[in-house]
């Protein structure tokens, strides 16, 4: 099913739905744009948003602007651990309506 060719079957939201596409892929690229946050920061927060939802195509996008952008392979690494942390995170705080008064 994941096949980095897929992507271009987006085209196809593109021609059925141009008005809400066109506007996507224009929030999409300017969110990137570099800010008060750099590009290198952008893709790494991007990288661990793409390992917390588990999307592949997120994932191998985003490394590779990272990587672009200078991201090491430390980087990568501690970014992939912030994200595992903040998932398991999520999980412990959420055991706190496990437990009734």
């Amino acid at each position: 099913m994941y096949d980095m060719k897929n992507l271009g079957k987006l085209k196809r939201l593109d021609e059925n739905n141009a008005e809400a596409m066109k506007a996507f892929w224009a929030f999409d690229k300017a969110t990137f744009v570099p800010g008060a946050i750099d590009a290198l920061h952008k893709q790494l927060m991007a990288v661990a948003v793409a390992l917390t939802t588990q999307c592949p195509y997120c994932i191998e996008l985003h490394v590779k602007a990272a990587r672009d952008a200078g991201a090491t392979d430390n980087m990568l690494a501690e970014t992939a651990t912030v994200a595992a942390a903040m998932r398991a995170g999520a999980a412990i705080t959420h055991a706190a309506h496990l437990f009734k008064d």
